[in-house]
């Protein structure tokens, strides 16, 4: 059976794209399952220092595939279909590799908790997006974990109580989007941060990756003391010392990209 998510690799790069636009990409339980795959090969794969996840046809991905979220009627005790979605932010969102979400259209509800896994985030100004559980009874539950460390509050009481939709540019004011661009702008714009994450050392990236989200919970005093640590561990490393020999040298360091 084809694959509903496509992977190529080029230049260090690595490409995940939800194929499924006959539904919309759809959170169905074997696009799950593809996916989760599919990011496992990409961060044990050692050629791979950047992922990015996008999406075939007009549409990002519209949440699950509500077609397995229904009760049999002869087991009303039943659980929805999850499948390995929570797994799935959870690798995106623990990921030592940095994770460009490169939207090639709308998104909506559990395609929004990708969205939120990702490091960055760009879409073109004419994508939508919406929060749509609460109109069909049900609750952002499993996404909120993700999204909400993204959204400024009142903007997810906004959104998750309401349902509306919003667009691109309203997204990137209240932190669900890195970036909103003019569609023609998309691919230059994503290569443009995938270029500057390759110039970063591989452990120095992963390593400010957890910074970003551990640090704001600690103390000034305990965060100094931890952070003295880490810098000068960091400084005395092979891929610090590597990167400070490059500098002094003029030259890339072994990690960067080579001049074309």
């Amino acid at each position: 059976m084809e694959s509903l998510v496509r992977r190529e690799v080029a230049d260090g790069v690595a490409t995940i794209t939800l194929d499924s636009p006959r539904n919309r990409n759809a959170l169905s339980v074997r696009l799950l399952g593809d996916l989760e795959a599919r990011l496992n090969w990409a961060l044990g794969e050692e050629s791979v220092r950047v992922i990015v996840l996008t999406g075939a046809g007009p549409v990002f991905c519209s949440g699950a595939d509500l077609k397995e979220q229904r009760v049999a009627p002869d087991d009303p005790h039943r659980a929805p279909v999850t499948a390995s979605f929570p797994e799935i932010m959870s690798l995106i969102w623990e990921s030592p590799k940095p994770v460009i979400c490169r939207l090639n259209g709308t998104a909506r509800a559990g395609g929004l908790g990708l969205v939120a896994a990702c490091d960055f985030a760009i879409a073109p100004l004419t994508a939508s997006f919406a929060f749509s559980e609460v109109r069909l009874g049900v609750v952002p539950a499993m996404i909120s974990v993700t999204v909400l460390r993204r959204l400024e509050p009142r903007a997810a009481a906004e959104y998750f109580l309401t349902g509306e939709v919003f667009d691109a540019a309203r997204a990137a004011e209240i932190g669900l989007l890195t970036r909103a661009v003019p569609e023609e702008e998309l691919d230059a714009t994503v290569a443009r941060y995938a270029d500057m994450l390759l110039r970063g050392g591989p452990e120095a990236l992963a390593i400010t990756k957890g910074l970003v989200r551990r640090v704001p919970a600690l103390t000034v005093e305990e965060g100094m003391r931890q952070m003295a640590e880490l810098s000068a561990e960091r400084f005395t490393s092979a891929e610090g010392q590597e990167g400070i020999a490059a500098l002094l040298d003029r030259r890339p360091p072994r990690w960067a990209p080579r001049p074309a």
